[in-house]
Order: structure tokens, then sequence, then C-alpha cells
């Protein structure tokens, strides 16, 4: 079985002081810029007055429902989906801890995905109308604000070029490696976590068959490039993985 001890409990805050506020929360590093002083974070606590719980397999949002809030991620995971004419689900995309979503609705307003929980989550909600206001009156949050706006158009767009260029086992260990920089990034083990989607959503998501991703893992397991127990996986050499994942 794969050691995931480094790998810290996904649910802290489902113990943690339900009164806790953005400055003294733990992801504060990842949803908010440096240099915020007290009167700026207390007007975003102000803000996000609202904690949201949703059940695993349970729905955030649907497509083309009003868009009235955005949503951080404080505990779990997401995927998001869209469904064609004929009723076929695509994921378009995996989300976790400390970061947005939501952010697809804002020139519409109106969602342009589904989203739901991969496992027991928890979300801050953020109106998007008083956001503005207060973007609007702290410049250094409107930056950030559009930083994050712009790594979001930069990860579909790179996902899109992994989906239509890239060989099979590339677009599997460039998942695999893009989990581990996001993982790392939060303070995890860059290299033993747990698959919080299905093999089948993996598919989904990088355009394969379940057959195929099965047949990856095992030839990436025998190579000596992962170690895997059902959900559980570990990244045993990172350089072979990333040499793949660029086609050399």
């Amino acid at each position: 079985m794969v050691n995931t001890t480094p790998f810290l409990s996904p649910h802290p805050a489902f113990v943690a002081n339900p009164k806790s506020h953005c400055g003294t929360c733990n992801l504060r590093d990842l949803c908010l810029p440096i240099g915020l002083v007290d009167a700026e974070l207390d007007r975003l606590d102000h803000i996000v007055k609202h904690r949201r719980r949703i059940a695993r397999d349970g729905v955030l949002y649907r497509m083309n429902d009003p868009f009235v809030n955005l949503y951080a991620i404080r505990v779990g995971h997401f995927k998001t989906y869209q469904v064609n004419a004929n009723g076929a689900h695509h994921i378009s995309g995996f989300q976790m801890t400390g970061e947005l979503l939501g952010m697809e609705a804002i020139s519409s307003y109106r969602h342009q995905c589904n989203a739901v929980a991969l496992e027991d989550s928890e979300v801050c909600e953020v109106p998007f109308s008083e956001l503005e206001n207060l973007l609007k009156d702290v410049p250094i949050m409107l930056h950030h604000f559009h930083r994050m706006m712009s790594h979001e158009i930069a990860q579909d767009r790179n996902a899109m070029l992994q989906l239509g260029n890239l060989r099979a086992e590339q677009r599997f260990a460039a998942f695999l490696l893009n989990l581990s920089t996001r993982y790392k990034n939060r303070g995890y083990s860059a290299t033993h976590f747990q698959l919080r989607m299905s093999r089948e959503e993996i598919a989904n998501y990088l355009g394969l068959t379940n057959e195929t991703i099965s047949r990856l893992l095992s030839q990436f397991k025998k190579t000596g490039w992962v170690k895997a127990n059902n959900r559980e996986i570990a990244l045993i050499d990172l350089p072979a993985l990333r040499l793949l994942a660029e086609g050399k």
C-alpha cells in the first residue's frame, strides 16, 4: 500500500471554528494577495458571510443557472462538466482547495457548466456584485483577481492543447504532474496523494477510454514511474514523467 502520510487530511475545515475569518483562514495565502490591511480584510469578511457544505456528488450549481456568487473552495474537490445536445457529459476540469469556481459565468451572468463535489466539500460564497465594489476600491485585490482569471484561462488553454496534440501517455503523465504541482503549492506532498476522481472521470477529462487509463497506469507501474493502490498514488520518478509529458 502506498504511504500517504505526508498528505494532510482533506477535511480540516469541518472541525474548525465556523466563525473564523478570511484574515485567519489557513487558505489565506492561496485566496488573497499579500499586503491587505486590516480594514480591507474586514470589508472582505463582510462580503464573505456564508459557507456552504456540499455532500459528495452534490451539485453546487448547474449549467444556465443565474450567476450570483463566486465560490472559493475551502475544503474538498469538485469537477466541472458540460452536457452537449446529445446528452453526453464532458468534464472540463477538476478543482481543489483554494481555487475559485464560477468565473466562467462572469461574461454572460449564467453558469456555463455544472459543478459537482467529488467528496464532502465546503465553499465560501462570494457575492460577485459586492466583490466588484470592493475591487474598485482595493487595487491590490483587483490585480490579484485579474491574475487568478488569467491563470484559469491559461489552464484551460493548456488543457485544450494537451487534448489536441499529445499522445495518450503524455496526457496522463501531464495530468499527474499537474496534480503534483497543485498539491505542492498547498503544502501537501507532491509525490504521494489520493485521486479524488475515478478512472472513468480521468478518462473523460483526457479524452481517452477507461481501458486506456488502466493500461497506462499498469505501464507506469511496470516501468517504476508510479506506485498505485486503488486511488492512492505515489509518483516515484518525477523527472521521467516530465520527460514523457514533454515528448522526450
